[in-house]
């Protein structure tokens, strides 16, 4: 009996023609030899393939050229072209205190980048949406794309994510803000959910100083710690999308709870303004200690104010055993410090490097990330390419509206 063959045969074809489109992604023209030697199929299966995504809109097929090195039977080989305006993609992260938007297209080519300041914690959920709406809009018009264009959006989120994109968490805040329903409804979007930490990971991973590394943790270290691990290169979640969620470490001595450098940069660098009238930290912040923020911190750190450089000590001490003790239970290759504070953070890194053997038998290596406050983002763009790879032989171009994929 061959029950179940023609749902596995369809999944094996979605497979291959993921495989393949991510060959030809940024490739240029390629050929069919060429596509076989990268992905690994039969010439049979990606000519067919070929035929069919020709077909759906997400390949152009040149005219054909003799002298291009690849013939079947003296015949001209037959060359594709990944069409990266097919359509486009959204990848937004919903912050405590902004949201971003990216609009990207089919080869991951930032289009446009928008970012709203909005404190969506004290708002009621019709306008959070609202808000989304706005930017989303704004972000579609300054990238020169329809909305028609748009495939799948990815949004980040400060919270446990499972597997299927539900929000785990018993925040009033997520029970009251249903970001995938709403979105859809409003729009028709595919809509996916995703903890921040995790699509850093994915962008570090994709774009950052993390390429080509398999065994990764990404750690937000902001106002507060979080982190994305991958594993022999896969996002790991756990049972529920807990994994890589830091409440251990209110446990863990020296650290005691999940806030991040750049809140104890500032909290610690008001306690310096106490204890040493002379440093520079009065003048940076004007006299007002609530006016003091981590960016003054680490400036006067690197022009040498002794008071400055105790505070950037402490948190090095702090970080490496946060690391240290992430380390011991997943053991990657490299650690990365992204986020807002990763630029200052890089002052960091020499001290932690130092003490790192202090706190695990398996010191990763330690880099901070160059990919700015945008990270979340960007790791969503790279969320919503995923998906639109996966299920492209089910998914049209805007280009071919009057097509219905087949089921």
């Amino acid at each position: 009996m061959l029950i179940g063959t023609a749902p596995s045969t369809q999944l094996v074809r979605r497979v291959n023609a993921s495989a393949m489109l991510k060959a030809m992604r940024g490739a240029g023209v390629v050929t069919g030899t060429e596509l076989m030697a990268s992905t690994g199929l039969s010439r049979a299966t990606v000519i067919s393939i070929c035929d069919e995504l020709v077909r759906l809109g997400w390949l152009q097929e040149l005219e054909n050229q003799r002298g291009t090195g690849d013939y079947v039977k003296g015949r001209p080989a037959r060359r594709f072209i990944f069409d990266d305006s097919a359509a486009s993609v959204i990848g937004i992260d919903i912050g405590a205190n902004k949201i971003t938007a990216i609009v990207a297209d089919m080869a991951g080519t930032s289009l446009s980048q928008v970012t709203m300041p909005f404190r969506a914690y004290n708002v009621p959920a019709d306008e959070r949406a609202d808000v989304l709406d706005r930017i989303a809009a704004e972000a579609l018009e300054k990238a020169g794309v329809s909305a028609d264009s748009v495939l799948a959006v990815s949004v980040g989120v400060a919270a446990p994510v499972s597997r299927d994109g539900e929000v785990l968490t018993a925040q009033e805040f997520w029970k009251s803000f249903d970001v995938r329903r709403i979105v859809a409804e409003r729009h028709g979007w595919q809509v996916l959910l995703e903890n921040d930490a995790n699509l850093a990971a994915l962008a570090e991973r994709w774009q950052g100083t993390a390429q080509g590394v398999d065994n990764l943790v990404v750690m937000l270290a902001g106002d507060r710690l979080g982190s994305g691990i991958l594993e022999s290169g896969r996002l790991l979640h756990g049972q529920l999308g807990g994994f890589g969620e830091l409440g251990y470490l209110d446990h863990v001595d020296g650290v005691g709870d999940t806030y991040g450098i750049a809140h104890y940069a500032a909290l610690w660098g008001r306690e310096a303004l106490d204890d040493d009238a002379g440093s520079t930290l009065h003048a940076l912040c004007g006299g007002e200690p609530a006016a003091l923020t981590a960016e003054m911190v680490f400036k006067a750190s690197a022009d040498g104010d002794r008071a400055a450089r105790t505070v950037l000590d402490r948190l090095a001490h702090r970080m490496a055993r946060a690391i240290g003790s992430i380390s011991t239970l997943v053991n990657p290759e490299l650690v990365v410090i992204a986020g807002a504070v990763a630029a200052s953070a890089h002052a960091l890194i020499p001290a932690m490097e130092e003490q790192m053997p202090e706190f695990t038998f398996t010191p990763p290596r330690l880099a901070t990330s160059t990919l700015g406050d945008g990270i979340v983002s960007l790791g969503a763009v790279r969320h919503a390419l995923d998906y639109v790879e996966e299920h492209a032989l089910d998914l049209y171009p805007a280009s071919q509206p009057n097509q219905t994929a087949a089921g």
